[in-house]
């Protein structure tokens, strides 16, 4: 009986880390450094299109630079990100 019950807790702390490794945002978390993540808000995710909002323009012209690195960190994730888009809007 424990070796059932063993199996089980494995399997769905296996399920869970899938779970939380395929959210975009967790995903971008991980790829941004903190500084850069408290400047930025996520939209939405459709069809592999990341739209994030940005509160400035000289952070948008930093990230606008350096999306290719990003894209390359986010590729290594298990999300399917395709593109990053980013604007200038609210972030609260």
């Amino acid at each position: 009986m424990d070796a059932i019950k063993g199996l089980i807790n494995a399997v769905l702390k296996d399920l869970e880390t899938k779970v939380s490794t395929h959210d975009p945002e967790e995903a971008l978390k991980k790829a941004l450094t903190k500084k850069d993540l408290g400047h930025i808000k996520v939209n939405y995710f459709k069809n592999g299109v990341l739209s994030v909002n940005v509160d400035s323009s000289a952070r948008l012209y930093k990230l606008k630079l350096e999306k290719k690195e990003l894209l390359e960190k986010l590729g290594r994730e298990p999300c399917a990100i395709r593109d990053v888009r980013f604007r200038i809007g609210a972030v609260k």
